[in-house]
C-alpha cells in the first residue's frame, strides 16, 4: 500500500463500499449497535448522506470514512460539529488512514465556521483515544458504565477540542 492516505469526498458512488467497510469492521470495540444482519440497511440516509462523508483511499481502494454532523438540530449550537463515524479497514491500520480523516473533518468544520468539534468515543477503545488525543482532542465528560457490551459495563467518553 502507498504510503499516503488520499482523502476526498465521499460520492453516491461509494455507498456499496462503505456499506461493506462498516460491516467488515463492526466490532463491540466502537460499536453501540448490533452487528449489521442481512437485509442490509442502505449506508446513506435522509439523515446521512455523501456530504457528510469524507473517505480514504490507498492504492485507488477505500479503507476508510468519517462522518461529521451536528450534535443537536438547535441554532445555538450551530458552531460545534460532531465526529459521527469513523471507521478503518483492517488492512490499513497503522496507514495513518485515521490521523487523514481526523484531519480533513476538523478543515471541513473550520471551513463551515465551527469553532468546536466533538466525538464519542468507548472507553475500552484505547486506540482510538490515543489517536483523538493527539490531535488535540480532550476528554470533556464521562458517562460511567453507559453501555453493556459483551456482558462488560462500558463508559460513554465524551472528547472534544477547540478549531
Amino acid at each position: 500500500m502507498s504510503a499516503v492516505p488520499r482523502i476526498r469526498a465521499a460520492t453516491l458512488d461509494d455507498e456499496d463500499v462503505l456499506g461493506r467497510l462498516d460491516r467488515d469492521t463492526w466490532s463491540t470495540l466502537h460499536a453501540v449497535m448490533p452487528r449489521p444482519r442481512p437485509p442490509y440497511e442502505p449506508f446513506y440516509s435522509e439523515r446521512f448522506g455523501p456530504r457528510d462523508h469524507f473517505v480514504a483511499e490507498l492504492d485507488g481502494r477505500l479503507v476508510g470514512y468519517i462522518r461529521l454532523g451536528f450534535p443537536t438540530p438547535l441554532a445555538c449550537n450551530a458552531h460545534v460539529r460532531q465526529i459521527l463515524g469513523l471507521a478503518v479497514a483492517d488492512e490499513a491500520r497503522g496507514a495513518g488512514v485515521g490521523r487523514a480523516l481526523l484531519r480533513a473533518v476538523c478543515e471541513e468544520a473550520r471551513r463551515q465556521g465551527a469553532r468546536r468539534i466533538t466525538l464519542r468515543v468507548l472507553g475500552h477503545n484505547t486506540p482510538a483515544r490515543g489517536l483523538y488525543e493527539s490531535e488535540g482532542f480532550v476528554v470533556e465528560g464521562i458517562l460511567p458504565g453507559e453501555f453493556l457490551l459483551d456482558g462488560a459495563y462500558v463508559d460513554d467518553v465524551l472528547m472534544g477540542r477547540a478549531l
